[in-house]
């Protein structure tokens, strides 16, 4: 009897190990060897953002100044001012408690010229119902004061728009696709306003803007209490990390990031990408949905479009990719051919949007390239870069 009791007791205990089993088996089924993606956007904090153009009365330096304001980690606490020269570089002077990162001004114009750590005398920037209230004053690199002054008192409401404000225009040497996209964006109105722009007491007055807004003048002046700051792609050489969801999984996190995943033949694709962040999700979404790199075969191309989108006020950009598989790497190309689609909300808009083509136009001048290559350790390495295409700057 007891010999009986310790077969059936043996024959339990091989059972719980078979099942265990089973059920770890079923578990490893259902894990994804990682999904290879290389699109990334980087998104830099801001609070506000004004730019002050004085090109038709230039100083001898300085042909416009750009006041921002920071609260967050990644930058710190303070105030910034671009200043546009007029060799088309810019000279950073920023409050001593930020500390901002150099690399990203080489996007904007000729690059920078100087980053100078300064003691302002001012630095107030707020928006309120009546517009902008802005007072500046610190001392340049040649060591004269420069005082930046608006005070809007105009009790008429204003009618801000959204923008994806031209940055990357005159970017020659681009390490990404700069994406600003401007809420509540408005011009500063000529009425009721105290302006003053000095430099080394010499006063400069405010380009104005060509047409009317709302039935109002304007100044060239504008601003945006809003911010989206935002790159997509940023240049990189290196390991590139996969997305390793479970299978099935059609929706996945890591860190600021949610992936909309869906599967054919149990391969993952990544219908859309969406950065948080504290003013609006930005969504990169594809058509069809972009294929997991690691599972594409040799000898093989891929074309399909993208769409990046925000709040629907600022519009969105959109363009195709292509990619290229040989039997040692993949390419991959990414052209925003489309350019970016406004909001259409006025008539005066669709004026500036239509005339004035920079704003539509200019992000269709970019390239993005990329080669990747897996490691016989299996890591997958992606050395990538932009250019500004000659032949779309041309037309």
């Amino acid at each position: 009897m007891k010999t009986i009791t310790k077969i059936i007791l043996f024959l339990n205990f091989i059972l719980v190990i078979m099942n265990d089993s089973h059920a770890q088996n079923s578990i490893d089924d259902r894990k994804s060897d990682g999904v290879i993606f290389p699109f990334s956007i980087k998104i830099d904090p801001m609070e506000k953002l004004l730019l002050v153009n004085i090109e038709k009365d230039p100083d001898s330096v300085y042909v416009g100044f750009e006041p921002q304001k920071f609260n967050d980690t990644i930058n710190g606490v303070g105030h910034l001012i671009l200043a546009y020269r007029t060799d088309k570089k810019v000279d950073v002077y920023h409050a001593k408690s930020l500390k901002p990162d150099t690399s990203k001004y080489r996007i904007v114009g000729a690059g920078l010229n100087e980053m100078v750590p300064v003691d302002m005398e001012k630095s107030f920037f707020e928006v309120n119902e009546f517009g902008v209230q802005v007072h500046y004053k610190f001392r340049d690199i040649l060591d004269r004061e420069v005082e930046i002054l608006i005070h809007e008192k105009n009790q008429k409401k204003r009618k801000p728009f959204g923008l994806l404000a031209p940055m990357g225009d005159a970017a020659t040497n681009p390490p990404s696709l700069p994406m600003m996209f401007l809420h509540d964006f408005y011009f500063v109105r000529k009425n009721e306003t105290e302006f003053k722009v000095s430099i080394n007491g010499k006063f400069h007055k405010l380009d104005n803007l060509p047409i009317r807004m709302d039935w109002q003048k304007m100044t060239f002046t504008r601003y945006s209490p809003k911010p989206l700051i935002s790159f997509l792609n940023p240049e990189r050489n290196g390991v590139l990390e996969s997305i390793n969801q479970v299978m099935g999984q059609e929706t996945f996190e890591k860190g600021d990031c949610i992936y909309e995943i869906e599967y054919t033949d149990k391969t993952a694709f990544i219908k859309s990408m969406s950065v948080k962040n504290n003013i609006h999700l930005l969504t990169m979404s594809f058509i069809p949905s972009f294929p997991c790199l690691n599972t594409v075969s040799e000898n093989t191309q891929y074309k399909g479009k993208f769409t990046i989108t925000g709040h629907e006020s600022v519009g969105s950009i959109s363009g195709e990719y292509t990619i290229q598989s040989d039997k040692e790497s993949i390419h991959i190309r990414l052209v925003p051919t489309k350019g970016w689609k406004p909001k259409i909300t006025k008539s005066s808009t669709w004026f500036l949007f239509t005339f004035v083509k920079v704003f539509t136009k200019w992000t269709t001048t970019y390239q993005w390239d990329a080669e990747l290559h897996k490691s016989p350790e299996g890591l997958w390495y992606m050395q990538s870069k932009w250019v500004r295409n000659g032949k779309i700057m041309k037309d």
